[in-house]
């Protein structure tokens, strides 16, 4: 059932990506969807190391005048993710209904700022880890965006 869902959306989701790329440049402001894209993946999995962490969260301006204190990298092609909107739902921490839960487990890389580091010198810990991931889905206009909720 969920295998039908995404081979009926992942046309219209793979549009709206690309529609998204040809519009970025013009956009002041990032959406919630090139946000999650920018800080929570990536699918490239052979340039994980301990500095990995560190190298990510600069490349991504997640270290742009503080140093963000957790954040995951989800290393699962796009599609696998964006499905999990169709997968378990679950009450979000902040108390919203909008949670999913992944079925599966997913490789993601952990990283947590180390203690004592302070901004602007981040370093953070890096930590490869396979386990299921609770994303927050909203559908909007066709498009579905979805946040990670740590």
């Amino acid at each position: 059932m969920a295998q039908e869902r995404f081979f009926i959306l992942f046309p219209l989701l793979a549009l709206v990506l690309l529609v998204l790329g040809c519009v970025q440049p013009s956009l002041a402001k990032e959406s919630r969807a090139e946000k999650f894209l920018r800080q929570h993946m990536d699918s490239n999995t052979s340039t994980i190391n301990a500095s990995y962490c560190n190298q990510m969260m600069n490349r991504r301006n997640m270290t742009v005048g503080r140093c963000k204190p957790v954040n995951t990298f989800i290393h699962e092609p796009l599609p696998d993710v964006q499905v999990i909107c169709f997968q378990g739902n679950v009450t979000c921490k902040n108390g919203k209904p909008n949670c999913h839960q992944s079925s599966s487990k997913m490789r993601i890389t952990d990283c947590r700022l180390k203690k004592g580091s302070k901004y602007p010198k981040c370093d953070y810990q890096t930590q490869q880890l396979q386990k299921s991931i609770i994303v927050a889905c909203t559908l909007k206009q066709y498009q579905i965006t979805a946040s990670w909720i740590v």
